[in-house]
């Protein structure tokens, strides 16, 4: 049997892996946490084959989580769950040392073969993701673009950015003509599209849903 241990934040995508996996014949669900600073303790309670870990959880994100298991038990093999499979967040993931990369929408028998193959020491991604991460660009946008282009995706305006960010209204103003530059954007609503595709943004409020456009011009 191969056991499993899984980690997601909302409950009924985590009972659902449960009941996806624990169908099959020959894997076992031996422990669930939903919160990230739960991750580690649990595997090492549990100790199972192979960890699924969400990518956004709360408090640990999911990438520190699967990091410190490598260091802490390197027995249990870790896969990444994600709602949005981009290119950034499997090379970071792949940075991190995981094992695997799945989306949540993937069938079942594919969720379960992935566990099959990493628990059997195979390293598992989607051959397109994985072209896509190689040909994809580097994110050009500093520190302080990303927090005023997370924002703007926010649908906040600029007034709002600027208080939010401790900024002038002039300064992010500033931010945003020079982010459409980067991203050879011409709207801020098509600089965000951009960079969401991209995988740039990192607010987990943004994954599985369409940027949205800011709520007045500020």
């Amino acid at each position: 049997m191969i056991s499993v241990l899984i980690a997601e934040d909302m409950h009924l995508v985590r009972g659902a892996v449960a009941a996806l996996l624990s169908a099959e014949r020959d894997i076992e669900v031996v422990g669930e946490a939903g919160h990230g600073d739960e991750v580690v303790p649990e595997c090492l309670r549990h100790r199972p084959d192979v960890a699924l870990i969400d990518i956004g959880l709360p408090g640990t994100d999911g990438l520190t989580a699967a990091r410190e298991i490598g260091r802490r038990l390197p027995s249990c093999r870790t896969v990444i769950l994600t709602g949005l499979a981009t290119p950034s967040a499997l090379r970071a993931a792949l940075d991190a040392g995981v094992h695997g990369f799945i989306v949540k929408d993937s069938p079942a028998e594919q969720l379960a073969e992935c566990v099959r193959r990493v628990a059997a020491g195979e390293r598992v991604v989607d051959p397109e993701l994985a072209v896509a991460a190689l040909n994809a660009r580097s994110n050009p946008l500093t520190e302080r673009e990303l927090e005023v282009l997370e924002a703007a995706a926010e649908g906040a305006p600029v007034g709002e950015i600027a208080t939010r960010l401790s900024l002038s209204g002039g300064t992010v103003r500033n931010h945003l003509a020079r982010i459409l530059t980067k991203v050879g954007a011409r709207t801020r609503v098509e600089a965000v599209r951009v960079a969401w595709e991209s995988g740039w943004l990192r607010s987990d409020d943004l994954a599985g849903r369409e940027p949205v456009r800011r709520r007045s011009s500020g």
